[in-house]
């Protein structure tokens, strides 16, 4: 097959943690042919949906790991799998990129579906399953805000298209900073803010579960650093081997028919504590530290998916 890789620029990853480079490692050992295009390099021309790419070979070694070739004007549908790629924050420019590939439909499979992605972004689409998650709101409105840290004292509050950990406050019940913070978010964009109750048993860990095509392959547990509330890996968070609960089988159970449905083939989903936090679309990660404390392939996976999606 032919597959173009949409992501942010691949010389600057780190080779034994991101997840599109292991993709790409896998699809080059099954004999697909690569191509790599960054999002600003996509373009509608004419009724095409065109990017300028590079043919793309990666190998894993640290500062030598992808190799492309001369740029050239791709014809997205020409090519048989589309991967949307990179990450947020989720603003209009990526929001265009899925407009875009949206009309690869019918010619080109794009992964993860780009409608789904733009309609339901990992924040918004846990509200589908309240029985789920957290107490939540959302809200420009301080009065909202302020209501429902009365209602519950500690929370969390972070941007609704923010990633990675990027501006997540713990506000427990004492804290006297929401005015200002409210303050500093609503100055720089026009967007809400999500707010959730504090689950004291992330301090136990945030686990991500990697779910393939709506089925759970496995999970790890990312543990925030002393001091830190925050878990993601890329703050100082520890991964740790960990398995999949009663309580998160029956999470996945809930969600993964629905994922599926919607052409979500690689997603990962945050709990903690049993409780449902986020459902990652756009740009999940979690592949190659799975596959070292498992000892399985899920890269392989999600590739025997999209090949069964394309018959």
């Amino acid at each position: 097959m032919k597959v173009a890789f949409q992501m942010d620029p691949i010389g600057s990853v780190n080779i034994d943690a991101d997840s599109t480079f292991r993709l790409a490692e896998e699809a080059q050992a099954r004999g697909h042919e690569l191509f790599f295009y960054t999002p600003d390099h996509l373009s509608y021309r004419e009724g095409r949906i065109m990017a300028r790419a590079h043919a793309l070979a990666v190998q894993r070694v640290r500062g030598d790991h992808a190799h492309l070739g001369p740029v050239m004007d791709l014809d997205l549908a020409d090519v048989d799998v589309v991967w949307l790629r990179q990450d947020p924050p989720f603003d209009m420019g990526y929001i265009t990129t899925t407009h875009l590939l949206d009309r690869l439909k019918g010619q080109t499979l794009v992964v993860n579906d780009p409608f789904w992605v733009r309609n339901n972004p990992e924040k918004l689409l846990v509200l589908d399953f309240p029985e789920l998650t957290p107490p939540t709101t959302i809200a420009r409105d301080l009065t909202v805000l302020r209501a429902f840290k009365d209602r519950h004292g500690d929370i969390i509050l972070k941007p609704l298209y923010g990633n990675g950990g990027a501006g997540v406050f713990r506000l427990p019940e004492s804290d006297r900073n929401l005015n200002s913070l409210h303050e500093l978010f609503t100055g720089m964009n026009r967007e809400p803010l999500i707010a959730q109750k504090y689950l004291p048993d992330v301090a136990m860990g945030d686990k991500r579960i990697i779910l393939v095509d709506g089925v759970p392959a496995g999970a790890i547990n990312r543990v925030p650093a002393a001091g830190e509330t925050r878990s993601n890996l890329h703050v100082g968070g520890r991964a740790e081997k960990i398995g999949l609960t009663a309580r998160e089988h029956e999470i996945c159970a809930a969600i993964g028919p629905r994922l599926k449905e919607m052409g979500q083939v690689f997603v990962g989903i945050d709990v903690i504590g049993g409780y449902l936090t986020e459902i990652n679309v756009t740009s999940p990660t979690g592949i190659q530290e799975l596959e070292r404390f498992d000892g399985i392939n899920v890269a392989a996976m999600i590739w025997h998916a999209i090949e069964a999606r394309l018959g």
